[in-house]
């Protein structure tokens, strides 16, 4: 029995421990105990916070694992590393887990290899911010250096605005700092690639839709997105490179950009892991018709993932519940076409309106849109 190690036991993971168990492995799912979904999924459990990696990897010499993984955590990617680099199993060096998982890392890491990017600035406690609202130019972005989610992100459009927005990123961050950049105009889009041994493979770019200024909260996700063959040529190259940049060689990625209206590609940040919001676990397989979980699963324990597909790709969007408008817009097509629901998300109408972030929106439904074509 071969047994696999998962980090992590909400919802997002639940597609990840339900996949592994239907490949025959036997999954061991660590997590804090909170009443999860992957709590009762895992074939076992343990109470384990996904921080406490030393204990994790205790358990996991103990187990005998063949592979450790996790979907759609920033979080859970450094411990997932730690154990693998430990026990020698594959994943991605510590080298490489420090500049994904940190925003300033990686942009110094992108400044150094020509990678596009904003210019940035790192903002500790101390941080001169006279000094900072003289060299960053409006409008600009704060963002905590370690979260994701849309968590502690501000749009400043004037100066004075910027204490409060550092203040806000830093209470979010785990190690209590802020990034502060250039905004980057343009439309955004994510790239999901899974990599094994160092050969990047694409599988899908991703039309992301946002409220905009000040939170940037996640609204929708289209799959495949429309850009011509040449833009997405270019969208490619940029992220195969900065792959390379951040030395991520095993397993999924979820790369952030934008393209502005010259065509400019400047790159947000990437993930060394699959895209939460659906986007890995659902979006993928349906418009690529491949199993992104199970290459995931593949590349975790040594064994080159197959990306033939599965099922016949279909335009997929993936949309989320904000506020009584994006409500009635989904009760709207319960009535019309309901055909064309895939599924839907437990909702939580006491959240209407009250979107801080994408942790706290109300709920979500996934839409056919047709076949390809």
């Amino acid at each position: 029995m071969q047994h696999l190690a998962i980090i992590g036991a909400s919802y997002l993971q639940l597609p990840l421990i339900l996949r592994a168990r239907e490949m025959g492995f036997t999954t061991h799912v660590f997590a804090w105990a909170a009443g999860d979904p992957g709590e009762k999924a895992a074939d076992f459990f343990y109470p384990i916070s996904i921080v406490e990696k030393e204990n994790i990897l205790e358990k996991c010499r103990e187990i005998g694992i063949c592979g450790i993984c996790s979907i759609a955590s920033d979080l859970a990617v450094v411990t997932v590393n730690y154990v693998a680099d430990r026990l020698g199993l594959p994943g991605n060096s510590l080298r490489s887990t420090e500049m994904s998982t940190n925003k300033h890392r990686m942009r110094e890491a992108f400044f150094r290899r020509g990678d596009p990017c904003p210019r940035s600035f790192l903002v500790g406690k101390d941080a001169d911010l006279e000094t900072l609202k003289a060299l960053l130019p409006m409008p600009a972005i704060v963002k905590p250096t370690d979260r994701s989610g849309s968590r502690g992100i501000t749009k400043v459009e004037d100066p004075a605005e910027l204490p409060a927005a550092v203040a806000r990123a830093q209470a979010q961050s785990f190690e209590g700092k802020a990034l502060a950049e250039e905004f980057a105009e343009g439309q955004e889009y994510s790239v999901e690639y899974i990599s094994f041994r160092g050969r990047h493979h694409f599988l899908a770019l991703t039309l992301k839709y946002t409220t905009g200024a000040p939170g940037f909260i996640e609204t929708g996700h289209l799959e495949p997105a429309p850009v011509d063959a040449e833009t997405l040529a270019r969208v490619r190259a940029v992220t195969e490179h900065a792959l390379d940049t951040l030395e991520i060689e095993n397993g999924a990625s979820h790369t952030e950009l934008k393209i502005d209206a010259e065509g400019r590609i400047r790159l947000i940040e990437i993930g060394a892991r699959m895209g939460g919001d659906c986007i890995g676990s659902d979006l993928v397989l349906r418009s690529t018709g491949v199993d992104f979980v199970a290459a995931v699963i593949d590349t975790a324990v040594g064994r080159e993932p197959d990306l033939r597909p599965v099922r016949a790709p279909r335009r997929t969007e993936v949309r989320f519940i904000l506020t009584q408008a994006d409500l009635a817009a989904l009760e709207e097509m319960r009535r019309t076409y309901p055909e064309r629901i895939l599924r839907e998300e437990e909702l939580h109408p006491e959240r209407i309106g009250q979107a801080s972030d994408s942790a706290t929106r109300a709920g979500c439904y996934l839409v056919d849109l047709g076949p390809l074509g």
